[in-house]
């Protein structure tokens, strides 16, 4: 995918965003960060992590300075990328895939379904 292609994917992400969640809560950030780390050890559960393993890493970075957002963004991608590799993972036709599945209508109620039974603040 190209940076273009990058930037194309990333609207299109914020348009379900919006009409799954509506313009206030695709722009709350508390909730996005939340929602990243769940999906985040999602993954890494999925690849057989264990709970008690990864408390460690999460104290390791709290206890650090935090870290300049747009370098951490990119180490985000630059991990994730080889991460994808060796798990068999294509992430982007993966994410391509992913989100025209949540695109669907019958999806979205699904989606705003398990939402509203997530934990809050």
């Amino acid at each position: 995918m190209t940076e273009k292609g990058l930037r194309d994917f990333q609207a299109l992400v914020q348009d379900w965003m919006i009409e799954c969640f509506w313009q206030e809560r695709s722009s709350d950030i508390f909730e996005r960060t939340r929602r990243f780390l769940e999906e985040s050890l999602e993954l890494i559960q999925s690849l057989g992590t264990i709970q008690e393993e990864e408390h460690q890493p999460v104290d390791y970075v709290f206890a650090r300075s935090v870290g300049e957002l747009n370098q951490e963004l990119s180490g985000v991608i630059v991990t994730l990328a080889p991460l994808c590799h060796p798990s068999g993972l294509r992430m982007v036709e993966d994410s391509e895939s992913e989100l025209d599945r949540i695109s669907l209508t019958g999806v979205i109620a699904k989606i705003r379904a398990m939402h509203s039974r997530k934990p809050k603040d």
